[in-house]
C-alpha cells in the first residue's frame, strides 16, 4: 500500500517521470562517459570537455521517435568535431574567432524554424564551440579531442536508447498513470475543501485550483503525445475524449461543492482566480446528514479513481460503483437541497468519466455485478465508441502547421547583437574567460520571445548565479582536489539541474553554477575571484540580451500578448460556434480537437503573461489586470470544453437532444468575442459588445411533475449563460464599449 501509494505520488508530481528520465538520461550519459574515459587514462580536461559534450549530447535531442532522435544524433557529431576544430583553429586569432562565434549564435537561433532537428544540432554546434574555449582547446590536442567527442556521443546514445530508454507508447503510458494520480488528488482537495472551516477555506479553494491546473496540465501533455502512443487514430481518439470527459467532471464536481457550501450559486471564476475569496457557507435545512454522504461518496470516487485493478475484481468495489453511477438516475438522488443534489449528480457524473477512462486505457471489465444504472452507462460508453470508431474511418487529413512563421529571423539577429555586446564587455573584465557573458546572453534568449520574458529570465539566471557561487564556494572547499568525488557531486547537479528544470529557472542556474564550481577545481583554475568574475559576466550578459530585445528589432510584452490574446478569442470564437451550432442541430465537427487548440493558445498566453504578473513588476494595477484577464478566460475555456464535450454527445445520451433556442444565444456570443478580438487587435476599432435578455430565461423550462431534463440539459444552458456572462466580463478590463441591445 505505502510502495504504491508513493508511487501515485511520484507520478502525480512528475508527470510521464519526463523529469526524472531526463535526469537519469543524462547523469548516465555523463557517468557512462567517464567511466570509460578514465579506462582510457584520459586526463581531467578531457574529463570535463567529455562530461560536457555528453550532457549536450543528450539534452539537445526533442524528437519524440527514437528514429529521427538516433538520426539527430549521428549528424550531432559530425557538427561538433567541425565546432571543436574551429574553436581549436581560431583561438589565436581573437577577431575572427569572435566574429566566427557570432556568425554560429545566429546560425544556431535561426536553425530553429527548421524544427526539433534543426534546434538540436544548433545547440550543439554553440555548446561544443564553448567547450573547446573553457578546456582551452588547441590544434595539437585536436586527436584526443575528436576521441573524447566520439566517446560522449556513443555514451549518449547508449543512455538514451540502452539505459534509460523511453518509447511514445511507455511514456503515454506513464502519463495517463500520471492523470489518475492527479485525478485522485484533486478528488482528496475536493474533500479537504468540503470539510474546511471558516479559517480554513481559502487555504482549501487554493489546493482545488492547484490540484484542477495540474490535471489540466497532464490532460494537454497526453494530447500532445496521443499519436505517436497510440497504435491507430481511433485508439488515440478514444483517449482523447475519456480524458477529456474525466477533466470536465473533476472540474464541474468543484464547482458544485462551492456551490453546495455557499447559500448561492458559485461563480466559475472563482476556480481559475488566484486570491479570490471563497464562498462563504450558508444554513440549509437538512445540509449536515446530506453533506455527511457526500463525503463518503467522494471518498469512494476516490477509492474507485487509485484501484483500477481492485475495481475489476472486488465486489465491495463494484457495489461502490453501483451507488455512484445510480446518482445519474432522478430517482436515485438522496433527499437533500438542491444545491447538495447537484453534488450527488456530479459525483455520478464523474464515476462515469472514470469508468470510461478505465475502459478505455484496460480494456474490458467484468460486468457481472453490474447494477441497472451502470448497465446503461456502459451502453452509453459502447455508443459514444462507435461514433468515434466511424467518425475517424470518414475523417480527412488536416493540412500541420509547418512552424516556419516563427519569428526565428528576429531573435537571431537580436542574439547576435547581444553576444557581440557581450564579447565586447566580457573582453573588458576577463580576456580568459569572456564567454560567460555570451553564454548568458543566450541562455535568456532561448525559449523566450519578448522584452519582457527576457528581462525576467535574466533576472532569475542572476539570482541563480549569485546563489551558486556561494554553493560553489563550499562545495569546493569541501571536495578539495578529489578528482572523482568532484565528478560524482557533479552528477548530483546535474541530476538536480534538470529534474528541478521545468519547476524553477533560479534553481537551474544555482546547480549549473555549483556544478561549474566543482569543474573550476577540478581545472586547477578555481578561486574566489573566478566566481565573483562569472557572477559579473553573468549579470553582463544578461544585460546584453535586454539591452538587444529592447532596441534591436524589439518585441514588446504588451503587443505578443496581445497577438496571442487575439488568437485565445479566435480560438474560443471557433470552439463556442462550433458546440453551439451542434448543440441547435447543426453538423458535427471535430469539436475535442478545436478544444484542446483554445487550450494550448490559452497556455501560450499564460506563459507570456509571466513578465506582467511577476512579483518584481511594478505595476501592480497592471499585474492585477493580467491575472484577471487570464482567469476570465480559464473559466471560458472550461465552459467551452464542457458545451464541445456535451455536444458531442448528442447521438448518444438520451436526456440531450438539439434546441435551435441556443442558436440565438450563440450567436450573441460569437459576436461579443469577434468585438473583444477586433479592440485587442486595434484599440481604433468601433465594435462594441451587445447585453441582451439573460440565457438564464431559457431554463426557466421546468415544471412541477415533469423530468429534470428536457430537450435540452440545464447543464447545457447553465453553460451557456456562464460563457455569456463571462464573455462580457471580458470587456471591462480591455476596455471595449458595451452597447444596449438593437431592438
Amino acid at each position: 500500500m505505502n510502495t504504491a501509494r508513493l508511487r501515485d505520488r511520484v507520478a502525480a508530481s512528475d508527470p510521464g517521470l519526463l523529469r526524472l528520465a531526463a535526469g537519469l538520461r543524462t547523469v548516465g550519459a555523463i557517468a557512462l562517459t567517464l567511466a570509460v574515459l578514465g579506462l582510457l587514462k584520459a586526463d581531467v580536461p578531457h574529463l570535463v570537455a567529455g562530461a560536457i559534450a555528453a550532457m549536450v549530447a543528450t539534452f539537445a535531442i526533442r524528437e519524440k521517435q527514437r528514429a529521427p532522435q538516433a538520426v539527430t544524433l549521428a549528424l550531432g557529431l559530425p557538427v561538433a568535431l567541425a565546432s571543436m576544430s574551429l574553436g581549436a583553429l581560431l583561438s589565436s586569432r581573437v577577431v575572427a574567432g569572435d566574429l566566427f562565434f557570432v556568425a554560429l549564435i545566429f546560425c544556431a537561433v535561426y536553425g530553429r524554424r527548421f524544427g526539433d532537428r534543426g534546434t538540436a544540432l544548433g545547440l550543439i554546434g554553440f555548446q561544443v564551440y564553448f567547450v573547446s574555449l573553457f578546456v582551452g582547446a588547441t590544434v595539437s590536442g585536436l586527436p584526443e579531442l575528436y576521441g573524447v567527442l566520439g566517446v560522449a556521443f556513443l555514451c549518449s546514445t547508449a543512455a538514451r536508447f540502452l539505459l534509460v530508454p523511453e518509447t511514445p507508447a511507455g511514456l503515454l503510458e506513464r502519463l495517463r498513470e500520471a492523470f489518475r494520480a492527479r485525478l485522485a488528488q484533486l478528488v482528496s482537495a475536493q474533500l479537504q475543501l468540503l470539510d474546511a472551516g471558516p479559517e480554513e477555506i481559502d487555504e482549501a479553494l487554493k489546493d482545488v485550483r492547484e490540484g484542477t491546473a495540474r490535471l489540466h496540465e497532464t490532460a494537454l501533455m497526453i494530447q500532445g503525445r496521443l499519436e505517436e502512443g497510440t497504435s491507430d487514430a481511433a485508439a488515440a481518439r478514444l483517449v482523447q475524449r475519456r480524458v477529456a470527459d474525466a477533466e470536465i467532471a473533476a472540474e464541474r464536481l468543484g464547482l458544485l461543492l462551492l456551490s453546495a457550501r455557499s447559500a448561492e450559486r458559485a461563480d466559475t471564476l472563482t476556480l481559475h482566480l488566484p486570491g479570490a475569496p471563497a464562498p462563504r457557507a450558508g444554513r440549509m435545512t437538512g445540509r449536515d446528514e446530506a453533506m455527511a454522504r457526500v463525503r463518503r461518496d467522494l471518498e469512494a470516487l476516490r477509492l474507485l479513481v487509485l484501484r483500477p485493478a481492485a475495481a475489476r475484481s472486488s465486489t465491495a468495489l463494484s457495489q461502490v460503483r453501483n451507488r455512484l453511477l445510480g446518482y445519474r438516475e432522478e430517482e436515485n438522488l438522496p433527499p437533500a437541497p438542491p444545491a447538495v443534489q447537484d453534488v450527488f449528480r456530479g459525483v455520478g457524473e464523474a464515476a462515469r468519466a472514470v469508468l470510461g477512462l478505465r475502459i478505455a486505457l484496460d480494456g474490458p471489465q467484468d460486468e457481472s455485478d453490474d447494477s441497472p444504472a451502470t448497465a446503461r452507462s456502459r451502453e452509453e460508453l459502447d455508443a459514444e465508441d462507435a461514433v468515434i470508431d466511424a467518425g475517424d474511418e470518414d475523417a480527412g487529413t488536416q493540412d500541420e502547421l509547418t512552424g516556419l512563421g516563427r519569428p526565428t529571423t528576429r531573435a537571431a539577429v537580436q542574439v547576435a547583437v547581444g553576444s557581440s555586446l557581450a564579447i565586447v564587455g566580457g573582453e573588458f573584465l576577463s580576456s580568459q574567460r569572456w564567454y560567460w557573458a555570451v553564454l548568458a546572453c543566450w541562455i535568456v534568449f532561448m525559449n523566450t520571445s519578448s522584452t519582457g520574458e527576457i528581462l525576467v529570465k535574466g533576472y532569475r539566471r542572476l539570482l541563480g548565479t549569485v546563489l551558486g557561487v556561494l554553493a560553489g564556494i563550499v562545495l569546493a572547499g569541501a571536495v578539495g582536489q578529489h578528482t572523482w568525488t568532484a565528478f560524482a557531486m557533479v552528477l548530483v547537479l546535474v541530476f538536480a539541474m534538470f529534474y528541478i528544470a521545468p519547476l524553477s529557472y533560479t534553481l537551474m542556474s544555482f546547480f549549473v553554477t555549483a556544478a561549474l564550481g566543482l569543474l573550476y577545481t577540478l581545472l586547477h583554475t578555481y578561486s574566489l575571484s573566478v566566481l565573483v568574475l562569472r557572477v559579473e559576466e553573468t549579470a553582463l550578459g544578461a544585460a546584453c540580451g535586454v539591452i538587444a530585445a529592447a532596441f534591436v528589432l524589439p518585441v514588446r510584452t504588451d503587443r505578443r500578448t496581445n497577438d496571442l490574446l487575439v488568437t485565445v478569442l479566435e480560438r474560443l470564437d471557433e470552439v463556442t460556434e462550433a458546440a453551439v451550432d451542434q448543440l441547435s442541430g447543426g453538423s458535427p465537427v471535430e469539436l475535442l480537437d478545436q478544444a484542446r487548440d483554445l487550450d494550448q493558445a490559452l497556455a501560450d498566453l499564460r506563459a507570456a503573461t509571466q513578465p506582467l504578473t511577476h512579483p518584481i513588476t511594478p505595476l501592480r494595477a497592471r499585474r492585477d489586470t493580467a491575472r484577471y484577464v487570464v482567469a476570465l478566460l480559464e473559466t471560458c475555456a472550461y465552459h467551452a470544453r464542457s458545451l464541445a464535450a456535451t455536444a458531442e454527445l448528442l447521438s448518444t445520451h438520451p436526456s440531450i437532444a438539439a434546441d435551435p433556442r441556443l442558436r440565438r444565444a450563440g450567436r450573441r456570443i460569437g459576436d461579443n468575442i469577434t468585438a473583444i478580438a477586433a479592440h485587442v487587435a486595434d484599440e481604433r476599432s468601433t465594435d462594441r459588445v451587445e447585453t441582451g435578455p439573460s440565457i438564464a430565461s431559457l431554463l426557466d423550462t421546468e415544471v412541477p411533475g415533469t423530468p429534470r431534463f428536457g430537450r435540452v440539459t440545464d447543464r447545457v444552458l447553465r453553460h451557456v449563460q456562464r460563457l455569456d456572462e463571462t464573455v462580457m466580463g471580458l470587456a471591462r478590463p480591455l476596455h471595449v464599449p458595451v452597447s444596449a441591445p438593437k431592438r
